[in-house]
């Protein structure tokens, strides 16, 4: 019985602690979404207006103006950039772990080291080459330099799925005759299915909130949200509420979808790959 207390006393104990820090780690999103609710005199008051009528004015400016563009924006450089890097990332995965070639090791630190050069190094070749091949400011620029940039991180991560499928299970599919194509969709697809969605919300997420080589390479037409939410910074001051709801807009799609991967993404990250 002491025992049992003991357990149950440590279990509410560290339920509590958890509480805590998700209310810490929260607390920011949950300011940004009242601060949207809030009109702009209210938003920019100091002390802040703690009791106040909630409205929907700032949401409905924001979504009256530029911001649609500047979202599908996002949402087509950050998907199509995914789904490049699931293409392309799964086959060189495959190789480094199913079928490993005799130089592995040496290629898999070549992909993952591209990811330690800084962006501000590469953003003047980029746009001297965006600019030879006529893609400033255009959307494909974006897909391909947000493919270029999780790439590295999708073969790693796949690579360290694909390492948690039993050997067994491949020996017995190449015996029936099972050729590559067969065992990526019989086999690694299923299997993997929790880190692809891992894999991919990962990238959703880097390449949605990406910011530099946005700023730099594109103007108007290919702007992207995070690009947006800068606007509301100006000479004229700081529009706190309209900042706040463009911000909460921004984030919804990313939100959501962790929200509906999140067991997919569970499991994932218990696979092996994020430790």
């Amino acid at each position: 019985m002491i025992a049992s207390a003991a357990a149950t006393r440590s279990k509410v104990l560290w339920s509590i602690i958890g509480w805590l820090v998700v209310l810490v780690f929260f607390f920011p999103v949950l300011w940004m979404w009242l601060e949207g609710l809030k009109t702009e005199p209210q938003a920019a008051s100091s002390p802040p207006t703690i009791f106040f009528v909630p409205t929907l004015e700032e949401f409905q400016q924001v979504l009256s103006g530029d911001f649609p563009p500047f979202f599908i924006n996002s949402a087509i450089a950050s998907i199509g950039s995914t789904l490049l890097v699931l293409v392309l990332g799964l086959p060189a995965a495959y190789a480094l772990s199913i079928r490993p070639v005799t130089q592995a090791r040496d290629m898999l630190f070549f992909f993952i080291s591209t990811r330690f050069l800084p962006f501000a190094a590469s953003l003047v070749p980029l746009y001297l080459l965006a600019r030879d091949l006529q893609l400033l400011d255009n959307i494909l620029a974006l897909i391909l330099i947000y493919t270029t940039i999780n790439l590295p991180l999708g073969v790693w991560l796949l690579r360290s799925f694909l390492l948690e499928i039993p050997t067994d299970l491949f020996e017995a599919a190449r015996v029936d005759g099972a050729g590559f194509f067969r065992e990526v969709t019989r086999i690694v697809l299923p299997l993997i299915s929790p880190g692809l969605a891992a894999t991919s919300l990962i990238c959703l997420i880097f390449s949605w909130n990406e910011f530099f080589y946005a700023v730099n390479l594109t103007s108007s037409v290919a702007a992207t949200a995070p690009l947006f939410l800068v606007s509301f910074i100006s000479g004229r001051g700081l529009f706190y509420a309209k900042l706040a709801a463009a911000a909460t807009l921004a984030s919804l799609p990313v939100l959501l979808a962790g929200w509906i991967a999140q067991k997919q993404l569970i499991r994932g990250l218990t696979m092996g790959a994020v430790k």
